[in-house]
């Protein structure tokens, strides 16, 4: 008996294995497009953070040679509508002028001595005007005048000190109290207004360290702090966006094989 040796015939796929297969490429390169787009997204944040880097960098190095600097005088009401933040925070100033000391006020304080008050004072300038000024803090039982007379100067006094911009409403935790005349930050309007100070400047001056009478307040104390962590932030931005295009490349390696 004769038998025939014939080709082995493929079989072709069905139409549903064929829909399938299409249907499963168009999803892989759907997200193929989203991880693209993801990793775009990541390092452009990074690249962002690269940029606030060097701009925190530039505000730190200015800053820093602002506190450093000799005194200027204190701007005065024909340019307190140039005072900003940006030209003006940390500016060592100088001011001569008559302590109000009937109209301070007490705002909470936290500090390196531990909690208490910051002295805030209107300082009266010759021109009407008033600044006012931060001089310094005293503990929670030195918080009434009377325990600290000595430091309740009367004359003409000279203050030095850093520029700071108001602190409106209140701190991050707690909301200024004007009717109840509590205060968690130095706003300067709501001050001016609760003590019936008019014409003040839109800035109050920190006191540098220079004694009081009696050792109280105690000034000097600003804190000069800028958290920078840019440049990790940077690196963890443009580490996952590495992450995202290393699977994209996997999956399209996987694609190749199975095609």
């Amino acid at each position: 008996m004769t038998v025939t040796k014939g080709r082995r015939q493929r079989h072709p796929q069905a139409p549903s294995e064929k829909s399938e297969r299409g249907r499963h490429r168009v999803k892989r390169a759907i997200f193929a497009v989203c991880l693209v787009l993801l990793a775009a997204a990541l390092a452009a944040l990074g690249t962002w953070q690269v940029e606030r880097l060097a701009w925190k960098r530039d505000l730190i190095a200015r800053v820093d040679q602002r506190v450093h600097a000799a005194p200027v005088p204190a701007p005065a009401r024909a340019d307190w509508n140039k005072v900003n933040a940006t030209d003006d925070e940390y500016r060592r100033v100088t001011a001569v002028g008559m302590l109000a000391n009937d109209k301070e006020t007490l705002v909470y304080a936290s500090t390196a001595l531990g909690p208490g008050y910051w002295v805030i004072t209107p300082l009266s300038l010759a021109d009407g005007t008033s600044i006012l000024v931060n001089r310094g803090f005293v503990p929670t039982d030195r918080r009434d005048p009377a325990s600290r007379r000595e430091g309740e100067v009367s004359g003409p006094v000279g203050i030095t000190g850093l520029m700071r911009m108001t602190e409106p409403k209140g701190s991050l935790l707690q909301s200024n109290d004007v009717v109840a005349d509590r205060w968690y930050s130095r706003d300067v309007a709501a001050i001016a207004e609760k003590r019936g100070v008019s014409a003040v400047a839109p800035y109050f001056i920190d006191a540098d360290a220079a004694a009081n009478p009696g050792g109280l307040p105690v000034g000097g104390l600003t804190v000069i702090d800028f958290p920078n962590n840019h440049l990790v932030y940077a690196i963890t931005w443009y580490g996952l966006a590495a992450m995202v295009l290393a699977l994209l490349v996997f999956i399209l390696r996987g694609e190749r094989a199975t095609a």
